[in-house]
């Protein structure tokens, strides 16, 4: 067959091939994207939702970089929602149920209209490498496709296998071709191969439930956006509401009559499930003391003509591998659902991942050069995650190959950080979630400074155009602007002064003092200075400055503590450093330095199994052999 040049090839559309794909594509590489079926280019197989704890603050930050997602998302909300409000602004993050006839379009659309990207329909089953440096690929007709970088971002796509109950079908989600050899190759070419498993709640027929048995759960009631860009694509009064339902004694009893039938407790399942998206059988079986479990009625679209998903309800937290005829008991014991209609039953999916901790933190592998890879064939679950890794690792591919350093954000700048840092440092043993509790410093990593961290970097590898970095740089000139003016602005013990503080219910004043140092107060918002100052700033600046000040002391200190982590993060490991040649080290700490070749001191430290004292002889040999370097 005919070869074809390209710079970069990208070997799936989900959502990390579309942020790979689109970064390279727009940092001006010849980008070719394959993928098995150009309908299901950036589909969402599992929930109706973008966002979360932490995944939220991911889509932030990938549009801060100049990725796709966030304004995708936006384009696809049907119900927009800030989840924790009553809690600090560490943890709070958006959710959008986003419509899965829309989200897919929008991309489409996005994706086609890049000059640099072509989209190709074609399952990929080999590689083309030549002393471990990856050279094309090898699609399943055998025709040839040379490249000079390859990423690989495969999805639950490698060797997948549905199932339900004992029943096992070597498929792909909603019964497309799987991958049959690309994970032999990788195999082959030294990768360790992982088999993991994950899955989705059944869906039913939304206009044969019923709704006053369930609690609404609408959403907020002003208008959200994912992208920095603020265009909101829905009406507040027209969002589509979910609804609350709970499992119940009778629900908790089938599962526990059928516990063998499903794939796992009948030991029919061979992979790793998610932790912390457990199907509903795992859940009643490990947290046996809960009466109930509560689960979401979640609209999939909102176009009823829509033959797909115009119809159907995703219940939210009730996924299963039981058969159906089980799911069926399953779904008819719940409130509400009575009566209700399966439209699709559901399932659990396996397929092959590698060890993430062959990869370097730019998503490189270290057995093939120029072979990156992104999303579930690291180990991860969730789009978010995979459109984080997709769009690092476009951009790094870009800059290997136009010989630049790598973009590797720190675990104190993005969330994107901490999830490559975790998968390349500790590697994985189920599918990854990313929590907020897996970053220590997200105080600094919070939904509404996403640009700010970030947008210098977007627009240093190229990905922020003019425009958008003007707009940032106006937004970050206000909130400098509105800083000194609130710590040049004081108030003073007045008569006028004081009965505003009492109809603020706010303590009174002894002496002067400044507006900065007013905010600080925590029954005091900074809206209520609009009783002092003109206050002719957006509400993001506004947010932004309020958080500033009423969380200073607390981000001072975790400025610090991230301080002393950049430290040692900056005492980089020789990459020809011998560890056989350190002396005292433990045994399980050199084999797993030897493994995972830490870049710093940093990584090593957060590697499971080097200890401090591990740590301490490392830099004294590092001190001793390498000084004069």
């Amino acid at each position: 067959m005919i070869r074809m040049e390209y710079d970069i090839i990208v070997v799936g559309g989900g959502h990390a091939g579309c942020e790979a794909a689109l970064s390279s594509a727009r940092l001006g590489d010849k980008t070719l994207l394959v993928t098995g079926n150009i309908k299901n280019i950036a589909d969402m197989p599992c929930n109706p939702s973008v966002g979360g704890p932490a995944k939220g603050i991911v889509v932030r930050e990938i549009d801060a970089l100049g990725g796709e997602m966030g304004k995708n998302a936006d384009k696809a909300c049907i119900q927009m929602k800030m989840l924790n409000t009553k809690k600090g602004p560490a943890v709070q993050a958006l959710r959008a149920q986003a419509d899965k006839h829309i989200y897919p379009l929008e991309m489409l659309k996005t994706l086609n209209s890049e000059e640099n990207l072509t989209i190709k329909e074609a399952m990929v089953e080999d590689l083309i490498v030549e002393d471990n440096k990856i050279k094309g690929i090898i699609l399943d007709n055998n025709e040839k496709i040379t490249s000079k970088a390859v990423i690989l971002t495969t999805g639950t796509y490698l060797k997948a296998d549905i199932l339900n109950g004992k029943d096992r079908t070597p498929s792909g989600p909603h019964g497309e071709k799987r991958s049959n050899h690309l994970s032999d190759k990788l195999k082959e070419l030294g990768f360790t191969i992982l088999r993991l498993k994950t899955g989705t709640p059944p869906r039913v027929d939304k206009n044969i439930i019923d709704y006053d048995k369930t609690s609404l759960e609408p959403g907020d009631n002003v208008l959200r956006t994912f992208s920095f860009d603020n265009k909101a694509y829905y009406k507040v009064e027209e969002q589509v509401p979910c609804h609350l339902i709970y499992t119940n004694e009778e629900t908790h009893k089938i599962i526990n009559k059928h516990l063998q039938e499903s794939s796992m407790y009948g030991g029919y399942v061979e992979g790793i499930g998610p932790r912390y998206c457990p199907s509903i059988e795992d859940k009643v079986v490990r947290f046996s003391d809960k009466e109930r479990h509560q689960l979401f009625l979640e609209p999939e679209s909102n176009i009823e003509e829509d033959k797909d998903y115009g119809n159907t309800i995703y219940i939210q937290g009730f996924s299963t591998s039981m058969p159906y005829y089980v799911q069926d008991k399953l779904v008819h014991s719940l409130k509400g659902l009575e009566n209700a209609k399966i439209l699709k039953y559901a399932y659990a999916i396996e397929y092959d991942a590698i060890d993430s901790k062959q990869l370097k933190p730019s998503l490189e592998t270290k057995l093939v050069e120029n072979l990156f890879t992104a999303g579930q064939i690291n180990g991860t679950s969730g789009y978010e995650e995979a459109a984080g890794q997709g769009l690092i690792a476009g951009i790094n591919a870009h800059q290997k190959l136009h010989n630049k350093e790598p973009l590797i954000l720190k675990r104190n700048e993005a969330y994107i950080g901490v999830l490559i840092d975790d998968l390349v440092t500790k590697g994985i043993k189920d599918p990854y979630r990313l929590l907020t509790s897996r970053a220590e410093y997200r105080l600094l990593l919070r939904n509404d400074n996403a640009d700010i961290r970030l947008t210098e970097y977007g627009k240093e590898v190229g990905l922020i155009t003019d425009k958008r970095y003007k707009l940032f740089k106006d937004k970050i000139n206000s909130i400098n602007e509105l800083t000194d003016l609130l710590k040049e602005t004081r108030i003073t013990p007045k008569k006028d002064t004081i009965k505003l503080l009492e109809k603020l219910n706010t303590s009174s004043l002894n002496e002067g003092i400044s507006l900065y140092e007013f905010l600080k107060r925590p029954e005091i918002t900074i809206n209520d200075l609009s009783n002092f100052i003109e206050l002719n700033y957006s509400d993001d600046v506004k947010e932004e400055v309020e958080i500033i000040v009423k969380y200073e002391g607390y981000i001072k200190k975790a400025n610090k503590e991230a301080e002393k982590m950049l430290s040692l993060e900056s005492k980089g490991i020789p990459e020809d450093i011998d560890y056989n040649d350190v002396d005292n080290l433990a045994s399980e700490a050199r084999e797993k330095l030897i493994e995972i070749r830490p870049l710093s001191i940093g990584q090593a430290s957060r590697i499971s199994g080097v200890n401090p004292a591990d740590i301490s002889i490392l830099m004294v040999y590092l001190r001793r052999k390498y000084n004069d370097r």
